[in-house]
Formats: C-alpha cells, sequence, structure tokens
C-alpha cells in the first residue's frame, strides 16, 4: 500500500519545526550574505568567518561599496570565493540597502549566486509563505533513502517533494529532513532506531 507521505511527514514536521537554520545571521542581510558564501561549503565553516565579514560589511550598502580585492581578504578560504566575490558584489550593487531585500522566490532567483534551494532556505527564515521545497544535500541524500523521492537531481527531487506534500507543509518539510539528515539518517551508520520516521521508511524497512 503506498504511503501517504502527507500524514506521514507531520511527526518529522513537528520534531523541527521553526528550528532556525544552522547558518548564523542576525538580520535577513546577514542571511542572504551567509547563504551565497556557504553553497559547496559548510555551515560552520561561514559561521566562523561571518563575524569578521559582517564588522567590515554590517549591511548592505556598505557591500555596496565594497570591491573584489577587500572581499578576498576576508573570504579567500571559501569554497568557489572568486565566483562568490562577484555575486556578493552585483548583487549588493542591485539591491543597495537592506529594506530592498527581495520577498518572492522569483526575485530572489533572479539575483546572482541565489538558486532555489537559497531562495526557499531565506524565506523560511524571513518566516514568509513558501513557494517551493527546500533541497540541500542532505535532502538529496535522505529523500530517496525514505522514499518520498526518488532520484539525485535537486530540481526533480524538489518537483516531487511539492507533488507529494501538502502546499503548507513545504516551507517545514526540506529544512526537517535536511535536520534528519544531519543529525539521525547519516550517511552510514544512521540511527534509525531514533528516527521517527522509521515507521515508513524504505532504507529501514527494507532491513
Amino acid at each position: 500500500m503506498p504511503v501517504n507521505w502527507k500524514k506521514e511527514i507531520l511527526p518529522l514536521i513537528n520534531q523541527y519545526k521553526g528550528r532556525k537554520h544552522p547558518l548564523e545571521y542576525g538580520n535577513f542581510y546577514e542571511l542572504i550574505v551567509a547563504v551565497v558564501l556557504s553553497a559547496q561549503d559548510s555551515d560552520r565553516h561561514i559561521n566562523k568567518l561571518a563575524p569578521s565579514f559582517f564588522a567590515s560589511y554590517p549591511n548592505m550598502a556598505a557591500l555596496a561599496k565594497a570591491d573584489a580585492e577587500s572581499l578576498h581578504k576576508l573570504i579567500s578560504g571559501v569554497r568557489n570565493f572568486a565566483n562568490k566575490t562577484k555575486w556578493l558584489l552585483a548583487l549588493a550593487a542591485e539591491i543597495k540597502e537592506n529594506k530592498n531585500i527581495p520577498t518572492t522566490l522569483e526575485a530572489l532567483t533572479a539575483l546572482p549566486g541565489i538558486g532555489r534551494k537559497s531562495a526557499n532556505v531565506i524565506l523560511r527564515e524571513m518566516n514568509l509563505p513558501a513557494e517551493g521545497v527546500i533541497v540541500d544535500l542532505h535532502v538529496v541524500r535522505v529523500a530517496p533513502r525514505l522514499g518520498i523521492a526518488q532520484g539525485t537531481d535537486p530540481k526533480k527531487i524538489e518537483k516531487q517533494l511539492m507533488d507529494t506534500l501538502d502546499k503548507k507543509d513545504w516551507g517545514e518539510a526540506g529544512m526537517a529532513i535536511s535536520f534528519l539528515g544531519r543529525e539521525i539518517c547519516r550517511p552510514t551508520n544512521p540511527k534509525c532506531i531514533e528516527c521517527v520516521m522509521n515507521r515508513v521508511c524504505g532504507y529501514y524497512l527494507a532491513g
């Protein structure tokens, strides 16, 4: 019998609902910068260097006046830092001030360096209506393991999750699966006995 994921995802959502994203930020300007920097890098790494970055560039107006050389000094240890520098300078030039930060998926993904995953994270953290589902590297690994989606393409996995789940749960579902992947559903030796999803998880039931 097929799993009713609309219902079965709820215990997982309830477990992690409202928990802040692991990236540390004090306002939505800091959130956007941290999200751009964290692509293909670790949240922990970005959290370590963020304070010195924000001390130098405390808001969008300050970042809009920055130059590549100055940013390189602060983020040269970040993966793909040269492109991220270009993206940050370009989006700051476009947004200009914190108050102009976009609040829709379409407007966010039109900015340099922000794809659907990043935009979905930003909307969730800004407590705005979800327009998609967060699919980060943890979700790409865990969703097929659970059996709620198939494949390895983030865009296809997101579409499957959007088709499968209630829209009201989109904002929390992806982040909840991500937290599950970080804490319980590890790549090796997952803690299946502790998992709230083990009753319906394809991986666990296949034993």
